[in-house]
């Protein structure tokens, strides 16, 4: 091995990212004087140490998976929906087929994933995974039936719509009835669990996509910037233009105006 003495900062960056260090190289470069190459050191072990924690958090939201395949489950599939809160579009709903081996470090509840890196990562589950649906229920039905009814309604079309029927299914929050396959209910299973994690984060950025595409017809709530959820911003604009189109008509911040103008 070539003297970290006679090396270059250069090559030595190189051989960080190439690859990790064994315990002899590491002593050499800690006991190197030049301060660039003690940054490239400080680098290279924060970004080990985050692999690490990564690959740690990754094994806890395994765990689930691994245990069901243990006892026979082949098809897994993992459910989740986002958009109960908002004042106004669709609740999305999606449901996840992922491969056996499949690995994604940071994959996480699509709330504690940045926006860019959601992005990232929806099209790696959608481009890996075995099979996934994604269904929307409108804020005139959710009028109709209610929040709740219209989560359990789209939650079930996702799974008829899976062109692969799962033999069981990992689904965010409590037990469905009437799902048509056997469950797991796990909640907060977003982030207990890598299958329903996948599926947040596609309903998540299939839902903002389609809050940013509803913003250029109604700019003036600025849906791109808040996905419909009640912002002192948003609030302003349904108080100034009233509600669209696509507000929901039942939920506080929006009913409000209707009463108005009885």
């Amino acid at each position: 091995m070539e003297n970290v003495q006679n090396m270059t900062i250069k090559q030595i960056k190189d051989l960080l990212q190439d690859g990790s260090l064994d315990a002899q190289m590491e002593e050499c470069l800690l006991t190197d004087s030049r301060q660039g190459v003690r940054r490239l050191l400080e680098q290279y072990t924060k970004r080990v140490e985050r692999q690490r924690v990564l690959k740690e958090q990754w094994e806890r939201m395994s765990i689930h998976e691994k245990d069901l395949r243990k006892q026979g489950y082949g098809l897994i599939a993992g459910m989740d929906e986002v958009g109960r809160g908002p004042l106004a579009g669709p609740v999305v709903a999606c449901a996840v087929i992922l491969p056996e081996h499949f690995y994604l470090p940071g994959l996480n509840d699509s709330k504690k994933v940045p926006p860019a890196m959601r992005e990232s990562f929806y099209e790696v589950i959608t481009s890996q995974a075995i099979a996934y649906s994604i269904s929307f229920v409108d804020s005139e039905r959710i009028d109709e039936i209610n929040i709740y009814r219209a989560t359990q309604i789209a939650m079930r079309e996702c799974i008829d719509k899976l062109p692969i029927k799962p033999r069981i299914c990992l689904v965010d929050g409590r037990k469905m009835t009437e799902l048509g396959v056997e469950q797991l209910a796990l909640v907060g299973g977003d982030g207990l669990s890598i299958t329903i994690a996948a599926a947040s984060i596609v309903a998540k950025v299939t839902r903002d996509r389609w809050m940013a595409h509803a913003a250029q017809k109604y700019p003036e709530y600025g849906f791109d910037q808040h996905a419909g959820y009640g912002t002192p911003d948003h609030l302003k604009a349904i108080a100034e233009y009233g509600p669209s189109p696509l507000h929901r008509k039942s939920f506080a911040g929006v009913k409000e105006w209707f009463a108005t103008k009885r």
